[in-house]
């Protein structure tokens, strides 16, 4: 049902009530249409209870009981790196304290918790030498980070929304032991790049260009092929790049973590997440594809491979909250011929690395290494 339609319907059933209806859908929607932006009250208040050596006690959430390796975050530039679960209580959660490489981190100090174990740049987060380069895009300017390698075949790295390009940073040093130049871009929207003309995301519709753009730059520095990576939506932008952009006979694979194939489920589950009622998380979802212009024939036939047409590594979790592994495994199963599902179990959405960073990183190199 597209927008208009159920604007229709919701403004007959509730009469004089419509016009409140539809701005009830609109506020909704604006953390779905302007990502990013946090959302007071959208996830539990983490604190830390305890410091011990080599260990920390937070306060036990779905999030911070993972497996794997994240982040806290708190301000003024505070970070740190936890590790393995060390052991659970009642209400607390206890982690190895890996790194603290920002700030003090003391008993009572309120943080995030996040995937986000690297900051800064491929040389201060890796240090490995990258250039700073600019892709030019429709509206101007996109910065990039260039690391170099001697294969012809490039590596373009998108990551996803209410990301950054510190997202890519996990993987580029399994690229550059394949000895695979990297080029992590932005797109519209960005901090440093410019906006898209009506502020809003699109979902890829209007993004994928921003990568094209990239794909440009690769091809006139020297790349001869270039492979496409991307996190959730930059999954899904690499996917529609793959089928509409002038340069897609260059591109000779695609690497998703993540992607958001069914766009409506994606929106309804990250507005209940959000803690959006349903009733409202759906006005939100229908506004949303309304403001945001999405063509969820285009998301149908993008999820269906239809338009596929090279090998595919497809990186997804049964238990991603946010874009159902249904998609994923029925892409799969639809393009058996192209696409290779790998799961990555007990893992959130876009933070699989962080899940099983090794069983990751061996995934990727192992089907890396046909292509090369």
């Amino acid at each position: 049902m597209r927008w208009g339609t159920a604007a229709m319907v919701a403004a007959a059933v509730v009469g004089a009530g419509g016009a409140a209806v539809l701005l009830i859908g609109r506020r909704a929607s604006q953390n779905v249409v302007r990502p990013g932006r946090p959302e007071p009250g959208s996830a539990p208040e983490l604190r830390v209870h305890d410091l011990a050596p080599g260990a920390v006690v937070l306060t036990r959430s779905a999030a911070t009981a993972l497996p794997g390796r994240y982040a806290l975050e708190w301000p003024n530039g505070g970070h740190a790196v936890v590790g393995e679960v060390l052991a659970t209580g009642p209400q607390t959660v206890t982690r190895r304290l890996e790194l603290v490489d920002g700030g003090s981190l003391d008993p009572g100090t309120k943080v995030e918790f996040t995937p986000r174990v690297l900051t800064g740049d491929p040389r201060t987060a890796l240090g490995i030498d990258h250039t700073d380069t600019i892709a030019a895009g429709e509206h101007g300017d996109l910065p990039a980070w260039y690391t170099p390698g001697k294969r012809g075949t490039w590596v373009l790295l998108v990551h996803g929304p209410g990301a950054d390009r510190t997202q890519a940073l996990p993987v580029i040093p399994t690229l550059r032991a394949l000895e695979l130049p990297t080029l992590t871009v932005t797109y519209r929207g960005d901090q440093g790049a410019p906006d898209s003309p009506d502020g809003l995301t699109h979902f890829g519709e209007t993004e994928w260009e921003d990568v094209e753009a990239a794909i440009r730059l690769a091809l006139e520095s020297g790349a001869g092929k270039v492979i496409l990576y991307g996190w959730s939506t930059g999954a899904t932008m690499a996917l529609q790049t793959a089928a509409r952009s002038a340069f897609r006979e260059s591109i000779a694979g695609l690497v998703l973590d993540s992607p958001v194939l069914d766009w409506s489920r994606t929106v309804r589950r990250e507005r209940a997440r959000a803690g959006v009622p349903a009733a409202v998380a759906e006005l939100g979802a229908l506004a949303a594809e309304g403001r945001a212009g999405v063509d969820l024939a285009g998301f149908a036939r993008l999820a269906s491979g239809t338009d596929l047409h090279v090998p595919t590594l497809l990186l997804h979790s049964p238990d991603d909250s946010i874009a159902p592994w249904s998609a994923a495994a029925r892409l799969a199963d639809l393009r058996g011929d192209l696409v290779s599902l790998h799961p990555v179990p007990h893992a959130e959405h876009a933070a699989l690395w962080n899940a099983a960073p090794t069983p990751y990183t061996e995934s990727l190199r192992r089907w890396l290494t046909p292509l090369l």
